[in-house]
């Protein structure tokens, strides 16, 4: 039984690579589609592009922001003439295959839609409430999650920018980019031509914010006012950008959901992939060329097996909260880890919001079974886990949540929460601009409650898309009172750097003294450093990552 329960608690690692009634986080479907040959017709550095407009919104998807030779840097897209239809979203990065599609349950519940790929896949998409007409909104750029391996900008129902664009009066962007071996492969040992291509994913992300700012007034967006907002994987994107030179003054506050990872790749490590990856692949500095061309199932395979190998031979050294698919710390593009010993002093005036979810990879949301075991059985297994450190741990748990059930000692979230914090910790020791923490509680009712406050289960709130994604919300009256307050708390601080709003109990932005964090739940409430105690504890152990 032992046995089981810590094969559990790996499988759930490994299958995810108050407030006043309101109809707001409805759904869009069902209004009227204008596409006409003279609809949401915008000009564009590089040609003019047709969208549609549904609900009172304009919309564009598929937009090329820049392209790319296979391990290259980007450049500008090609220009072209008449008036280009970008209305269906692009292709995606290639990536392998997701393995959430093998539980009938968990695939209902994320709907992902995976669309099509293709490498040439720099391409963005807009929800905006006017075009040419004289207002500067606040521009939100979205980075999906992922890891830096997997992902895009269309996957999930809770991306949809109509509502959060509509209801705030804020212009929303999404976006894809190289990923994986295509993005993150650092080939820098092999000569010059490759010497980025170990952030060259990172780099296709600061082209799409170059584009903003040169495009975006004509969206009814404000280039001076760029907010960049992520989960996950995503929200290790919005970090590294906060410390990459290249990004300086393209985005004005920074928001980090679930993906507070403060340290990347080293270069000594990242080389090593890619010289392993070269092996398998038969390739030396002679022909490495050949590299551009390779079909990119035998390209990923071999990065994939390069990774395990180096990782094994690494072990604890590695460092990076994500080892192997990440941005490469090369003293150039990225010259030091983003939230190694400090927060980056490029962006020291940028407001930033940092968070979580309680529950985020939910063991008992992917093993059932473990709700079964009795309190008895789970302390044993947390004493496999953190031996002489378990009745402190259980001590510091108790006080932090007083009410807990015993499967909580397994499902609240110590992957994410202890670095947010850290995170949280050393931008405010910046005592420039302030930083908000936040935790999301609240539970889902579907399938009897299993989803908790799993991973990813926020952004159809931060969308107010609670109803586009009722599989993961449920749809009811409470996601969508909950939905309405979270939107404009985002779309607040994306206007001012401030998220405080009249349906929220004021919101003190974090200090390592205070550590104020608003709870968002169906009743939403300020606690001052409840877990700090348990933080401690768990900080005696090694960096939990991927």
């Amino acid at each position: 039984m032992k046995n089981n329960i810590i094969t559990a608690f790996a499988l759930a690692a490994l299958l995810l690579a108050s407030c006043a009634p309101s109809q707001k986080s409805g759904d869009n479907n069902g209004t009227e589609i204008q596409a006409g040959s003279n609809d949401a017709i915008a000009n564009t550095t590089y040609g003019k592009i047709a969208g549609f407009t549904q609900n009172g919104l304009y919309i564009f998807k598929g937009i090329p922001y820049a392209k790319a030779n296979r391990f290259e840097a980007p450049t500008a897209p090609d220009s072209w003439e008449g008036v280009r239809s970008c209305r269906h979203f692009g292709p995606t990065s290639p990536q392998g295959k997701r393995s959430g599609w093998e539980s009938d349950e968990i695939a209902f519940a994320f709907d992902w839609d995976d669309g099509y790929t293709g490498e040439n896949c720099q391409r963005l998409n807009i929800w905006t409430p006017g075009l040419d007409d004289g207002k500067t909104r606040p521009v939100m750029v979205w980075l999906h999650g992922g890891g830096f391996a997997a992902g895009s900008g269309q996957e999930l129902p809770g991306y949809d920018g109509a509502n959060l664009s509509k209801n705030e009066d804020v212009v929303v962007v999404t976006l894809n980019h190289r990923l994986n071996a295509l993005g993150f492969l650092d080939l820098s040992d092999f000569g010059d031509k490759y010497a980025k291509s170990g952030n060259a994913g990172m780099l296709d992300i600061v082209s799409a914010l170059e584009w903003v700012r040169d495009n975006i007034v004509n969206f009814g967006g404000d280039p001076g006012n760029v907010t960049i907002f992520g989960q996950s994987g995503g929200g290790g994107k919005v970090g590294t950008l906060t410390g990459m030179p290249a990004a300086e003054g393209l985005f004005h506050k920074a928001i980090v959901q679930s993906g507070s990872m403060l340290r990347m790749m080293t270069s000594d490590n990242s080389r090593r992939i890619g010289r392993e990856t070269a092996a398998i692949l038969g390739l030396d500095k002679n022909n490495i060329g050949a590299i551009d061309t390779i079909p990119y199932e035998q390209l990923l395979a071999a990065g994939e097996k390069a990774i395990a190998k180096v990782k094994a031979e690494v072990g604890a050294e590695g460092g990076a909260f994500i080892f192997g698919w990440a941005p490469t710390v090369d003293g150039d593009v990225l010259p030091e880890h983003p939230y190694g010993n400090e927060a980056p002093q490029q962006s020291r005036d940028i407001p930033m919001m940092i968070g979580t979810t309680l529950h985020e990879f939910t063991a008992s949301t992917y093993v059932p079974a473990l709700k079964n075991l009795s309190k008895e059985q789970i302390v044993e297994n947390l004493r496999q886990r953190y031996g002489d450190n378990t009745d402190d741990f259980l001590k510091a748990f108790e006080k932090a949540y007083p009410d807990y059930a015993a499967i909580d000692l397994i499902d609240t979230d110590f992957t994410f929460r202890p670095s947010a914090v850290v995170q949280a910790g050393l931008k405010a020791g910046q005592d420039a601009a302030p930083v908000y923490m936040y935790l999301f509680s609240w539970e889902s009712p579907v399938m009897d409650g299993r989803l908790r406050s799993t991973h990813c289960m926020e952004i159809p709130f931060v969308f107010a898309n609670t109803d586009r994604h009722a599989s993961m919300t449920g749809g009811g009256d409470d996601a969508r009172r909950l939905g309405d307050i979270m939107s404009k708390a985002w779309a607040n601080f994306a206007r001012t750097g401030n998220p405080n709003t009249e349906d929220l109990p004021e919101w003190p932005a974090f200090t390592a003294e205070n550590g104020a964090t608003m709870v968002f739940d169906n009743e939403c409430k300020v606690v001052n450093n409840h877990d700090k105690e348990l933080l401690e504890v768990i900080h005696r152990m090694p960096v939990r990552g991927f």
